[in-house]
């Protein structure tokens, strides 16, 4: 059974799973579900229509499900959706989504939140995603998996971060930071690729070197961009994160970041 704390409210249309532990003072409100042996701190709110998976840790003064901050939001039914394993540090908040953005804002699984973290309404977070202390996401935005965000850095609505990429801490993103890169600065630009963050991941120096050129290609050349990519399909046909990577650049809607020439230069490896 549940383990709640007398101080603590729990909603009777809420459904908690076994081993579900809830801390003192802690709000959980309307239909709420909650996945087994999650453990919630001490006043923590969860609101009406949020669901979270198993063995997700939620810290003290953490808000869950709240109505979005969007003007547009006329209290229709939507969802904050969260996976398993995830870790919500204190003061973090996630949002609910809005009928204009598909109702859903989504979490994946085993990602962490630091402390004072906020995810608006409709963002679609992936798999193994870091966001340090106060990192920020408007709304509409998609991170992909193993994506890292920075302390205090913020990420314009209906942006993209691409799979493995890192965002220096106090960045402000107004654009798509591709799968694999580095962006770093206010306005952000591209600084080269994650090479740190991809080599803890287990990716092959071939791998790596195929990112690398194709880096070089698409964002240092003298071709367009079009033209790069191009290249970049014609020398690496049979290489799946370049696939990828060409992918995400074919479906850019605010477009990409800007490349950085000299801080690239000073950061290959």
């Amino acid at each position: 059974m549940p383990k709640i704390h007398p101080t603590a409210i729990v909603d009777k249309a809420a459904e908690l799973g076994p081993g579900v532990t809830v801390g003192p003072f802690s709000l959980i409100e309307g239909k709420v579900f909650i996945g087994p042996e999650t453990k919630i701190g001490s006043h923590v709110v969860i609101k009406d229509f949020t669901s979270i998976g198993a063995r997700c840790r939620i810290f003290q003064f953490a808000v869950l499900g709240e109505v979005p901050q969007d003007l547009k939001f006329k209290g229709e039914e939507s969802r904050l959706a969260i996976g398993d394993d995830n870790t919500i540090r204190e003061f973090a908040t996630m949002h609910r989504g809005t009928a204009g953005g598909g109702g859903v804002t989504a979490i994946g699984n085993r990602n962490l939140f630091m402390a004072y973290t906020h995810v608006a309404h409709d963002c679609q977070v992936g798999n193994g995603v870091i966001m340090s202390n106060a990192a920020t996401l408007g709304g509409h935005i998609i991170v992909e998996d193993h994506a890292i965000l920075g302390g205090l850095s913020a990420v314009h609505q209906f942006g993209r971060v691409g799979a493995h990429a890192f965002i220096g801490g106090c960045s402000a993103v107004h654009r798509d930071v591709p799968p694999y890169a580095m962006a770093v600065g206010n306005r952000a630009k591209l600084v080269g690729l994650n090479l740190v963050g991809l080599k803890r991941s287990g990716f092959s120096d071939t791998t790596l070197q195929s990112l690398k050129r194709a880096y070089e290609l698409l964002f240092m050349s003298e071709y367009n961009l079009r033209e790069a990519m191009t290249r970049v399909k014609e020398e690496f046909p049979q290489v799946p994160e370049i696939h990828h990577l060409l992918h995400f650049l074919e479906t850019s809607e605010r477009g990409l970041l800007p490349a950085d020439v000299r801080e690239h230069r000073l950061n290959r490896g």
